[in-house]
């Protein structure tokens, strides 16, 4: 493997790619470079008051390091290795979320996170990516499978959103439960199975709000949250205060009032009220537009795939990415409850940006061997050779005369 491979940003093979990985590139670079701009902005006022207005993003930059060098070995291996140890990433995963129920570290009265040293790993951010291959190898060949190797694998997706449940983490056990549903409905399964977990998940969910009562408040709080504004509504409050505070254009970068210890958490759950702040409706508007591109990237990568589970990766993938970003934005917007999800690529956390990156490298991987899969008609007399063969053809040096 070439060393290029492990340095970001630096991968000259790149310009050899076809024009939908490239753009799906270009477009993760952007969409990463904007949120470690808004972060960095978010997370100064909080790391100023313990001494360091850098120490949240000099964290961040570390992941962001890591998650580079993961993202570009990953669009450089071939799909079929990576799907090998998927099943092998997502039992382990599975095994540290089930962990933290017991001995996890408790954040803001969720039990969620390992302690290593000075960081914290969160397994049901890192499942992700993994949730998505292996919902896609499974899915993807259902027919070809045995009914015990289905059930198999049916009760360890169960196992994995009870056990997220458990930690309690709702919104995250919503999105891998819909993530589930949604690659199944494409693979084609039949809708008696699928409206049968619908309504599964929606007794999960039900139960939960039920029997934890900071659930029922937070609901309650969302539909109105002047009710009680120094406390349940409080959050949502500020959150619309910062959206509304930025207008057309914004306030300015880094000048945001809102997160000088108004808006709690701003640097992770409600970073954008603090991006729309600074940036206005137009600087919103241009990241929606942002999203609609990689969501239609996504789907035409899927509608180009080469085969079942390939086509499946890329939906699952468009649905963490960007059905986790819309989410994020609803709860920010007071469209949805209140709920702990993060803005992919730009909230703060290291676990988040791997698990983003990570998806992200898997979504160009499915593209870049779309596109090699293709075959382009060239004419060489009346015979028909495909793009890489004619371009390899290209690159022989001629002899000499």
């Amino acid at each position: 493997m070439n060393w290029r491979h492990f340095i970001p940003f630096f991968d000259t093979t790149a310009m050899d790619w076809a024009l939908t990985p490239r753009l799906l590139r270009w477009l993760t670079f952007v969409w990463l470079f904007v949120g470690l701009a808004v972060m960095f902005s978010a997370s100064y006022p909080v790391g100023d008051a313990i001494g360091d207005g850098l120490y949240y993003f000099k964290r961040q930059l570390i992941a962001v390091a890591i998650g580079m060098i993961l993202f570009n070995l990953l669009v450089h291996a071939p799909l079929r290795y990576i799907q090998g140890i998927s099943s092998f990433g997502f039992i382990s995963l599975l095994g540290g979320i089930l962990l933290t129920t017991v001995i996890g570290r408790e954040v803001n009265g969720g039990q969620r996170w390992f302690e290593a040293g000075p960081f914290l790993i969160q397994p049901s951010e890192l499942i992700k990516p993994f949730l998505v291959l292996q919902s896609a190898r499974i899915f993807g060949q259902w027919e070809r499978l045995a009914w015990r190797v289905r059930l198999t694998w049916i009760g360890l997706f169960g196992l994995m959103l009870i056990g997220i449940l458990l930690q309690p983490n709702l919104s995250t056990t919503a999105l891998c439960g819909m993530t589930l549903w949604l690659v199944a409905l494409a693979a084609g399964l039949p809708y008696l199975y699928l409206s049968g977990t619908a309504v599964a998940g929606l007794f999960l969910a039900g139960l939960s709000i039920s029997l934890r009562q900071y659930q029922r408040r937070r609901i309650m709080s969302f539909l109105n949250p002047w009710s009680d504004p120094l406390q349940d509504g409080y959050q949502l409050i500020q959150s619309l205060l910062a959206i509304g505070s930025g207008g057309f254009t914004g306030v300015g970068f880094g000048l945001s009032q809102q997160k000088l210890f108004y808006l709690p958490i701003q640097y992770t759950d409600f970073i954008f009220a603090v991006f729309a702040e600074e940036f206005g409706l137009i600087g919103c508007f241009v990241f929606l537009l942002m999203l609609v591109a990689y969501s239609t990237l996504a789907l035409m990568v899927a509608r180009q795939a080469k085969s079942a589970i390939h086509r499946l990766v890329a939906i699952g993938v468009m649905v963490i990415m960007v059905g986790q970003s819309l989410l994020n934005i609803g709860v920010a917007t007071g469209a949805l409850p209140t709920t702990g999800l993060p803005l992919p690529l730009f909230s703060y956390g290291g676990s988040s940006m791997l698990s983003s990156l990570v998806c992200a490298g898997l979504l160009i991987r499915v593209a870049r061997e779309s596109s090699e899969a293709s075959v382009s008609s060239i004419a060489e007399g009346t015979k028909v050779i495909s793009f890489a063969e004619a371009r390899t053809r290209r690159m022989k040096p001629r002899p000499s005369r």
